[in-house]
């Protein structure tokens, strides 16, 4: 009888170790979601505006980002569309976008964007790849 507990126990031991690392695998393969800042811009200073364009490169380096959308050419389909620009900027996640804004180094920046231009700025959160 103790060699049949102990085959029963070692078994439901064995059980319980694999799906704890089947558990921790799924964990690991949780993907965070990706953060996007969204800028609509009504220029008012275009010479300031470039300064601030070649500034902005250098804040953002530090940060896995890529540029999604940066145009002018707006088709609005209900409501009004913005002024003058359009920037979309991807980020590993919500919280490194909002990193990269509170940046230092954007924030040396910042000033300038908000001089040169009356905009609106917000972070969104995107959905996770298939």
């Amino acid at each position: 009888m103790k060699t049949k507990s102990k085959l029963v126990f070692a078994t439901l031991v064995g059980v319980l170790i694999g799906a704890i690392g089947e558990i921790a695998i799924r964990g690991e393969q949780v993907k965070t979601p990706p953060g996007y800042v969204i800028a609509e811009a009504e220029i008012k200073d275009p010479a300031a505006l470039q300064d601030y364009g070649k500034k902005i490169a250098e804040t953002l380096a530090p940060f896995n980002h890529r540029y999604i959308v940066s145009t002018s050419k707006i088709q609005a389909l209900e409501g009004d569309p913005p002024k003058s620009r359009v920037v979309v900027i991807e980020f590993d996640s919500v919280q490194q976008a909002r990193k990269w804004y509170d940046s230092p180094a954007y924030a040396a920046i910042r000033p300038i964007r908000q001089n040169a231009a009356k905009s609106r700025i917000f972070i969104v959160e995107g959905l996770v790849g298939q």
